[in-house]
């Protein structure tokens, strides 16, 4: 009975000190858009410490994937556990993660300004998120990462607008070469692309100046080493990715400039399982950026 008793206390201990170590997930939080004309959910990674403490908190902007919701990284990537692990193993310093339902808007203004979620992201979300939680809001403490679509929204914002972030994480982002646009059958370029970039169009027509507006490799051609360098980046796509192409087209380019950047290609494809497993890695980086050198 003893030893029953001393094992139950044990637990209970050992539940205690975990319990002390898990973060908070707010979920089914919603800001009213302005810019989209509607309630946008969003779900919320708050470091354990947040309820106890004063301190403001360095922020990540993460993203999902396409056909995913805001919650997504939660219930399939599990993001909080893994941020709750680094934390306590002092891999990354406590932060706020904040996730948005971006739909299937790719995170941009649609070209014919039906949907103005790149307005929203920047305009709305990203101020009420630093208004209403104790966030650091500052370029050196925030970050944006995603995937997929999420990882394609990491480079625009990372790359319109490098004065807002300290460092950027797309993994299997969807970065797409012009042949792909000209090439990419009409069923999967009506039901995915026509209403960002625009309708009935077929072939090289298709590489319109809102495709090109909101095209990372365009941007990085565009744009002066200096520019693109304000930026910390961490590119991560796996070797059977379909997308693996245009990722590796990311790196040429970036190279091309000299701009300094991370670029890893791990065995694995365009699964949760891959991206699970390089999420600590992305947030140990972008979390590099927060800590004084």
């Amino acid at each position: 009975m003893k030893l029953t008793i001393l094992g139950l206390l044990l637990f209970a201990f050992s539940y205690s000190a975990c319990a002390q170590n898990m973060g908070t997930v707010v979920e089914s939080k919603t800001i009213k858009s302005a810019a989209l004309g509607k309630d946008v959910k969003y779900t919320l990674y708050l470091p354990a410490d947040y309820e106890t403490s004063q301190r403001a908190y360095p922020i990540v902007y993460l993203l999902h994937g396409y056909g995913d919701a805001d919650d997504g990284w939660v219930q399939f990537g599990e993001v909080n556990r893994y941020a709750d692990a680094a934390i306590a193993n002092g891999d990354i310093p406590p932060m706020i993660i904040a996730m948005p339902d971006g739909g299937v808007s790719f995170y941009i203004n649609s070209y014919d300004g039906a949907t103005k979620y790149e307005d929203f992201f920047i305009k709305e979300f990203m101020p009420h998120i630093e208004k209403t939680y104790r966030v650091k809001a500052q370029k050196r403490f925030r970050g944006v990462a995603g995937l997929s679509m999420g990882g394609y929204g990491t480079l625009i914002y990372s790359l319109k607008y490098p004065d807002l972030f300290a460092a950027a994480a797309p993994l299997s982002a969807a970065v797409f070469m012009d042949e792909d646009i000209m090439n990419m059958p009409d069923a999967n370029w009506d039901r995915t692309f026509a209403g960002l970039f625009g309708r009935n169009l077929t072939g090289k027509d298709r590489l319109s100046q809102a495709f090109y507006d909101n095209s990372p490799l365009k941007i990085i051609e565009t744009k002066s080493k200096e520019e693109l360098s304000k930026v910390r980046y961490w590119i991560d796509c796996g070797d059977d990715d379909f997308l693996i192409n245009g990722n590796c087209m990311l790196k040429i380019a970036l190279t091309k400039k000299g701009v300094p950047h991370e670029f890893r290609v791990r065995d694995g494809a365009h699964t949760w399982t891959y991206w699970r497993t390089g999420i600590t890695d992305a947030l140990n980086f972008i979390g590099d950026s927060f800590r004084q050198k």
